[in-house]
C-alpha cells in the first residue's frame, strides 16, 4: 500500500502490473469519479461497496478498460468476460466472444444470382430501362 500518493509522483502517473496499491483519499463519490475520469483511462477499475445502487451509478459514471466489484483481478480470469483496455491502456479486447471476434476477421462474400434482374438496368440502354427508370423515378407504368 502507498499512502500520500500525489500526482506529482511518478507512480501517479503510471499504470500499475504488480503488488503495489496507491490510496487516494476523496471527500465523496463524484469526486472520485471526476478523479479517475480526469486522468488516462485505467485498464481495470475496483470498487469496494455494497450498496448496489452507489456501485452501479459509479460503474455508470467511470471509464475504465474493466471493472472488478469488491475484488481486485479477478475479472481478468473469467473467460466469458472480454478484457481489454481504452485510450492509452491499449485498445481491443481478448478473452470470451468479443475476444473472438475481436481477433478474428470475418471476410465478407457477395454471390451474384446467375440470374438476376439488375442485367436489365445494364448497357445498351433501351425502352426497358426507360421503362422501369421511368416507374422508379415518377411511379409511372
Amino acid at each position: 500500500m502507498i499512502l500520500g500518493l500525489s500526482d506529482q509522483m511518478a507512480l501517479a502517473g503510471e499504470e500499475i502490473f504488480g503488488p503495489i496499491l496507491p490510496i487516494i483519499p476523496y471527500d465523496s463519490l463524484k469526486q472520485a469519479s471526476d478523479y479517475i475520469n480526469q486522468r488516462p483511462r485505467p485498464l481495470a477499475l475496483y470498487y469496494f461497496d455494497q450498496n448496489s445502487n452507489r456501485t452501479q451509478h459509479f460503474l455508470e459514471t467511470t471509464i475504465s478498460g474493466g471493472a472488478a466489484v469488491n475484488d481486485t483481478v479477478l475479472q481478468f480470469v473469467q473467460d466469458d468476460l472480454p478484457f481489454g483496455g481504452i485510450g492509452q491502456s491499449g485498445m481491443g479486447v481478448c478473452h470470451g466472444f468479443e475476444g473472438f471476434r475481436e481477433l478474428s476477421h470475418a471476410k465478407s462474400v457477395f454471390y451474384q444470382a446467375r440470374f438476376n434482374g439488375g442485367t436489365m438496368l445494364d448497357p445498351p440502354y433501351g425502352k426497358i430501362f426507360e421503362r422501369i427508370t421511368g416507374f422508379l423515378v415518377r411511379g409511372e407504368e
